[in-house]
């Protein structure tokens, strides 16, 4: 099978052929890559009927993320990668299709890196019948006619292009998807990122107050006491809040946040949930008790750890609440954590530090590509399997340094 023509920069589209083009298209969205999603579809449908009506100049990056995500029209591209992180996972997910058998003989819709232009390339069998002119030996070739021999050398050497140049583009849309294969985001955060249920980002509250502080508008300096019912979050928790928020909209996923005192078990049985914070959060707690890693501390709670159920020896992962009182210099632990919870149904996830720096630490670690790597190695990226991973860091000053693994699970 060679590549008969590959659609880029073509004048002018016919019919036949936008419609060829556009039933691939709707195969392509009907397969199980792409029938569970709402924006891949929208996105792969607007480049292509743009690229079809010849206003490619339309597909730039802002663009798309104006007319498909509804962003502003000063948004932030930097910041807010959505029409990046859209792309390469169609990118990803239209490889994925084209390796699978039966696809052979469809027409190949590309989406060529660093371009939001699609390519249409069709295919023929590579034992079909060519038309070429008979072979002609009693006239010679009119003057400035190329004769027949010449002809069919011309003819095979646009074919040899032709199947070079398809063997490069199948050659780079291999290399893209393995390499696509383990984004660092999929590497945890996959099927989080790909399922259509609501994230509901359940987070450690604290005292309630019955009267709360304004001030007056006039003069700031004069503040009235009324009341009023607040619960108050630590702040050192709110560094992961913003961080994993963050990623959840970038990537067009829709949250909710909710306190542990207020989150019930139907709301845990809606979707995916983070669970952020550990000895201020109950449902951390209760839900991690049952995993290898877990949580411990003494009666007196002065000190809190991590314990590994898989070891008979004493916990090693230990904050001594004294010393960190004393110093605010000590050694954090944090367990972050991705399974399914057997009594929802649903992905459970962890960002949970034994103290303050531990959580900011979890955070840091969920939501940096860098650190995320270290965990391919591991599993497969995107899969269904959980995982625990053990996390440490440096408080210095009561500020955490770089989360460091060191010990991870998965099953």
């Amino acid at each position: 099978m060679q590549a008969d023509s590959i659609a880029e920069g073509h004048p002018v589209w016919t019919e036949a052929e936008k419609r060829a083009v556009l039933e691939q298209v709707e195969r392509l969205l009907a397969s199980p890559y792409f029938s569970h999603s709402r924006r891949f579809p929208t996105f792969l449908r607007f480049v292509t009927q743009q690229t079809l009506a010849g206003e490619t100049e339309l597909l730039k990056e802002r663009t798309l993320g104006i007319e498909i995500f509804g962003r502003a029209p000063d948004y932030d591209t930097s910041s807010d990668p959505i029409v990046r992180v859209t792309a390469a996972e169609i990118r990803k997910r239209i490889a994925q299709y084209y390796q699978e058998p039966g696809h052979e003989e469809e027409v190949r819709v590309l989406l060529p890196a660093g371009s939001y232009v699609p390519q249409f390339q069709w295919v023929q069998k590579t034992g079909e019948a060519q038309h070429t002119e008979p072979e002609r030996h009693d006239a010679p070739a009119a003057e400035g006619q190329a004769s027949p021999e010449r002809r069919d050398v011309r003819h095979v050497s646009r074919w040899t292009v032709g199947i070079v140049l398809a063997s490069l583009l199948a050659f780079a849309a291999g290399l893209l998807w393995r390499a696509e294969q383990h984004s660092p985001l999929d590497v945890f955060w996959g099927p989080v990122l790909h399922s259509q249920d609501p994230v509901l980002l359940c987070i450690a509250d604290q005292n309630q107050y019955s009267v709360i502080a304004l001030r007056d508008a006039t003069d700031p300096s004069r503040q009235s006491l009324l009341k009023d019912n607040l619960s108050a979050v630590v702040m050192d928790d709110v560094s992961a809040i913003v961080k994993i928020a963050g990623l959840m909209q970038a990537n067009g996923r829709k949250y909710s946040l909710k306190g542990e005192g207020t989150t019930e078990l139907s709301d845990l049985r809606n979707g995916p949930t983070v669970f952020i914070g550990a000895f201020d959060n109950a449902w951390t707690l209760r839900l991690t008790q049952s995993l290898r890693y877990h949580f411990g501390n003494n009666a007196e709670m002065t000190k809190f750890w991590i314990a590994d159920a898989a070891s008979k020896q004493p916990p090693v992962w230990l904050v001594d609440r004294t010393q960190q009182e004393a110093t605010n210099n000590y050694r954090d632990y944090a367990i972050v954590a991705r399974f399914l919870d057997t009594t929802t149904g649903k992905l459970a996830i962890v960002a949970a530090g034994i103290a303050r720096g531990g959580t900011i630490a979890a955070g840091e670690f969920l939501t940096t590509p860098a650190y995320l790597n270290a965990l391919a190695k591991g599993f497969s990226a995107g899969s269904s399997q959980n995982m625990e991973i053990v996390l440490s860091t440096e408080i210095i000053g009561g500020q955490p340094g770089t989360p460091r693994i060191e010990a991870a699970y998965f099953w």
